[in-house]
């Protein structure tokens, strides 16, 4: 019986066969170098013959005294990511579901959309000439203003601020794509009712917007906790200097720094498998959570 729906469904299963072949290859087959986090890796003698020493890689990072320098800065960038950025693509697709117009909310889409498509570089790029005292526009009105230029791109203190003010231009638009497709799905039945019964726009979106897209923001949270300490190589390590290093060097920067510039790949190795147990416990964690609460969860 298997068997006869294997094949009745064949040609289904043969366009799986390309993403089984990318998840085997770049995901899968990768994770079995986790393995030289617990070894003095030596490239010349490979996996099998390379010396194993068990945790001493592990014990060494958490009694480095930049252990929790990074683990400070890792978390502070994953919080404002989660309170700044996390909610924002919901209001914006709250906000758009309220549009009447379709003209004036496909073209408010459309270049909300655009910064996604721009790689960090551009990015990183945009904000330099904008914040840069060598004639950056900011720094030109504050001047115009009566103030005194900032140095803001090498400041510890505004560190924070441009990234996620970084993070919230690019991809906030890219973000409510998912909310604005599960909005899509609701309903218009029962807006209707609510409006017989008296219900203005407010109550539509407390009794029936946000409850028809509750399950889709919970596994968006789930899946964002799992990525909770990735805070994005690339923006970082372009905006990272001698500066602002000290706020700003976080785990993937660090891993970087010591695996490829200094040649210590085993060591960078059980940094990056710390990063990655503590992810997946956070996504355990809120699943659980999920699920007692009601919700569906990931699994």
């Amino acid at each position: 019986m298997a068997m006869k729906i294997v094949l009745r469904d064949r040609w289904l299963y043969l366009m799986l066969l390309p993403g089984i072949v990318y998840f085997l290859l770049f995901k899968y087959l990768p994770m079995w170098g986790v393995l030289i986090a617990f070894q003095n890796y030596q490239p010349f003698l490979g996996f099998w013959h390379s010396d194993w020493v068990g945790m001493k890689h592990f014990i060494r990072f958490f009694n480095e005294p930049t252990f929790w320098m990074l683990f400070r800065n890792t978390v502070m960038l994953a919080l404002y990511n989660l309170i700044f950025f996390f909610p924002l693509p919901i209001a914006i697709a709250l906000m758009l579901n309220e549009v009447r117009k379709e003209f004036l909310k496909r073209f408010v889409q459309t270049m909300i959309y655009i910064p996604h498509f721009f790689s960090w570089v551009v990015v990183v790029g945009i904000f330099y000439l904008l914040f840069t005292v060598e004639g950056g526009v900011v720094n030109e009105a504050i001047v115009r203003l009566g103030g005194e230029k900032a140095n803001f791109l090498i400041s510890a203190d505004w560190f924070r601020t441009l990234i996620m003010t970084e993070v919230i231009w690019k991809e906030t638009g890219w973000g409510t794509i998912i909310f604005l497709a599960a909005l899509a799905g609701v309903d218009p039945g029962l807006y209707e009712a609510a409006k017989i019964d008296g219900a203005g726009r407010w109550r539509q979106l407390w009794h029936i917007t946000l409850p028809a897209i509750r399950n889709t923001i919970v596994i968006l949270l789930i899946l964002r906790l799992g990525h909770f300490l990735d805070t994005g190589f690339e923006q970082i390590i372009l905006m990272l200097n001698a500066m602002n290093r000290e706020v700003g060097e976080v785990f993937d920067t660090y891993v970087y720094s010591v695996g490829i510039n200094q040649a210590q790949f085993s060591y960078s190795t059980a940094v990056g498998l710390f990063k990655s147990l503590v992810g997946l416990i956070l996504v355990l964690a809120t699943n659980a959570l999920a699920k007692k609460s009601g919700d569906e969860g990931i699994y």
